[in-house]
Formats: C-alpha cells, structure tokens, sequence
C-alpha cells in the first residue's frame, strides 16, 4: 500500500496538480462545511443542484485568475494596482482582509471545538494551538515543501465521501431530486442559495491561485535560470494546459466533496428532523447518535485536515494582497528577513483570528458577515479580474478569448442577483 501511493504521488500528471487543487480544496472550510451542512440538513437532497451548477462558473473564475497570475507573474493585487485607481485597489484588498480574518476565527474556533468533541478538553485552547501550528509552518518552511503538505492534506476532505457509505442512500431519491428539486422561493431557500454560492465561490479564492502560479512560475524560472515570465510561446503554452486540466480537477474535487457533505447530512441529519445546523462541530456532533462513531469520527477528522489546509490560504491569500498593493517583497518563497511585511500579514490575519474567539464576537455572526462581505466584493473583483484578462496589454496574446470570457460574465452576473437576492431576503 505503502509502495502504491508513493508511485502515485510521483506520478508526473500529479505533480502537476498544485494552485488548482489546492485552491479548490481550500474552498471546503469548516464553516463551508458548516454552510453545506445546513444546506443538506435543511433541505434535504433539494439543494444538491447548486454545487453542480456552480463548478463550471468556479472553473470558469478560477482560471481567469490562475492565467493572470501565470502570464504577467504578478498576483492580482499588483494587476489592478497597474489598472485601476487606488481607492478601488485599497477598498477591495481592505475588505478582503476583514472577510478573511474573520474566516480564520470561524474555521479555527471550528477546529477547537471538533478537537474538543474528539478528546476532551478545552476548545480556546486547541484553537490557540491550531493558530500557532498554521503560523509556524508558513512562516518557517520553504514553499515547496509546504505546498506538498497542503497537497497532501486535500487528502483529508474524502473523509466527506466515505461518511456517505457509511449510511444508507436512496440513489434513485437522489439523482431525481438533483435534476428536479422541489424547493419553495421563500426566505430560507434564497438565502441557503446565496450561502452556498458565496461559499463556493469566494474571492480569497483568485487571490490565492493567482498568487501560486506566479510562485510556481518563479520556481520554474530558478530552476531553469530564464527570465520570470514564460514569454517563449510554446511554453505559455504548456503552462497554461497545465493550469486548465489543474483547475477543471481542483475546483471539481471541491464541489464534489461539497456534494457529498450536502449529501451525508440529508440523510442523516434531515431524515432525522434535524435542521438546524450552525457549525461544522455541530454537524459533527448531530451525526454521532445517527450515523454512529465511524461517522463521527471521520466527520470530525475532516473538519481539522480542511482547518489545517484552509486557515494558510486566507491568511496567505490576504499577505499577497496587501503586500503587492504597498509593493513590499512578497512570497512564500522568500524567507522570514527577506519578506517581513508578508509575513507581519500572514501573523496578523491568523493571530487576529484566534484572538476574536476570546471576545465577545458571536462566530456565529461573525461568518455570516465573512459571507456576506464575501458575496458583495466577489463581484467587483471578479469583474475586474474579467477586464484585466481581457486586455492585450496586459495579457499579450494570451488574452482570454469569447468562451472564457462569456463564462466569466455569467459567473459575475450570477454573483450579482445573488448578492441583490440576499439583500431582499435580509
């Protein structure tokens, strides 16, 4: 066994998966799962759809901004710096930091109280202890083998895909109501929709794929003592097939584990009248009593290996954004002297986020505000990633073409009624 997945992870189609799939994975938090988990519990298999209407608009999206990153070698916030007036770049950037720390509580304060569940003890506690882990480890070690970590921790959402076959599924049930969902327009179903979309599709998201094809980029060009940017033709190129077939895996790899957490909880927690559910520990702790300690226990190992993948890319995603709007050294491949300030960012998001578990800021409430500034930054930024695509000048003759390009729209658009809706429905 030991033999076959090391063959497999030296495989060369799988160290090609990086930014892709690690971006997608990061998608699944623990207070995405929380939202997913409220999603299935709530209504069942009727929300199914929206994770599969969503991946091609992901895909779409993740891949503007993966292409940005890997034909200019500058991450986003450095494009629109160049592009757009200040107070654009500042608005967006600032609010993508507030959105981002308090994600990190959310998902932290997630991790203490499933470590809690599983061991015993305080939950302040572990969170503080996940905090310094995920800090250390950017700070302290070189980027390529951190990234191999963070690939291998992907590894931890298929937790979400067995806890499925550990109850039993009514398949027939399922795909008909995924192709026709009963659902009723009112209040708590456009609301769900918006969590779910928001969730899915969310800005830390660019940033951070944007920001790791420029350091893949930069790795490359050492190894290969050329310049930063693939100007050869024919390896743009290359690059850019790489980044299609990463980021068509990635992003299918996050919704379908989004399926199948949507998808445990409809027929566990729904099935059972439960359908109220507010936290991935929660979730964690309703499905003990229904789905038994198998359940439980991967349920809840999920929810610490997502924690451990995803607070480094929102902490990581906000440093990249700051940093390139002050033009400061920025990367994780720079050492701790060499990049102070990017580094001072990654502290500050992630030691901000454990310390507003110790206030008196409901996290609850706190997510719902990440979520919500998330849904409404979301369109800008994904408007002018579209625009900074676009652009010969600034993409060459790698410019994003009609197909993408329409894609990208629909998403924004999308974005857009899902941000008006929710305000409605507010």
């Amino acid at each position: 066994m030991v033999k076959l997945i090391k063959d497999f992870a030296a495989h060369p189609g799988v160290k090609q998966l990086g930014p892709g799939l690690v971006t997608g994975a990061a998608d699944d938090d623990p207070s995405g799962i929380a939202t997913y988990s409220q999603a299935g519990a709530q209504f069942g298999f009727n929300m199914l759809w929206t994770v599969v209407f969503t991946y091609p608009l992901m895909v779409g999206i993740q891949m503007v901004s993966a292409r940005i990153g890997c034909i200019t070698g500058r991450g986003l916030a450095a494009n629109i710096k160049a592009v757009f007036p200040r107070p654009v770049l500042y608005g967006i950037v600032g609010l993508l930091l507030i959105a981002n720390t308090i994600n990190i509580a959310a998902d932290i304060a997630a991790m203490g109280q499933a470590m809690s569940l599983l061991v015993g003890g305080s939950a302040h506690l572990y969170s503080v202890i996940f905090g310094l882990l995920c800090l250390v480890l950017q700070v302290f070690l070189r980027y390529e083998r951190y990234v191999g970590y963070l690939k291998w921790l992907t590894l931890a959402l298929l937790s979400y895909v067995a806890v499925v076959f550990t109850a039993h599924v009514p398949w027939g049930t399922v795909v008909r109501q995924l192709a026709f969902p009963t659902l009723t327009l009112d209040r708590d179903t456009i609301l769900t929709v918006a969590a779910v979309f928001g969730t899915t599709i969310s800005p830390y998201l660019f940033f951070w794929q944007a920001a790791q094809e420029m350091e893949d980029l930069r790795i490359h060009s050492a190894r290969t003592g050329g310049t930063v940017l693939p100007h050869a033709q024919q390896v743009a190129r290359q690059h850019l097939r790489r980044i299609r077939w990463d980021t068509y895996l990635g992003m299918g790899f996050s919704n379908a584990i989004a399926f199948f957490v949507i998808l445990s909880a409809a027929v566990t927690l729904h099935r059972a009248g439960i359908t109220n559910i507010q936290t991935s520990a929660q979730a964690a702790e309703a499905l003990r009593p229904l789905g038994g300690p198998v359940t439980f226990l991967l349920f809840t190992l999920g929810i610490l290996g997502t924690g451990m993948l995803a607070v480094p890319v929102l902490a990581g995603s906000a440093a990249y954004a700051v940093t390139e709007s002050f033009d400061w050294k920025t990367g994780l491949d720079m050492r701790l002297h060499e990049a102070r300030e990017f580094y001072a960012i990654i502290a500050f998001a992630t030691v901000g986020g454990v310390l507003l578990n110790f206030t008196s800021v409901d996290p609850i409430r706190a997510l719902l505000w990440s979520a919500d500034i998330n849904c409404v930054i979301a369109v800008p930024i994904m408007a002018v990633m579209l625009r900074l695509g676009a652009d010969p000048a600034i993409m060459g003759s790698f410019a994003i073409r009609s197909r993408l390009r329409n894609l990208g729209w629909v998403a924004t658009a999308l974005m857009g009624v899902t941000v008006g809706a929710m305000f409605a429905a507010l």
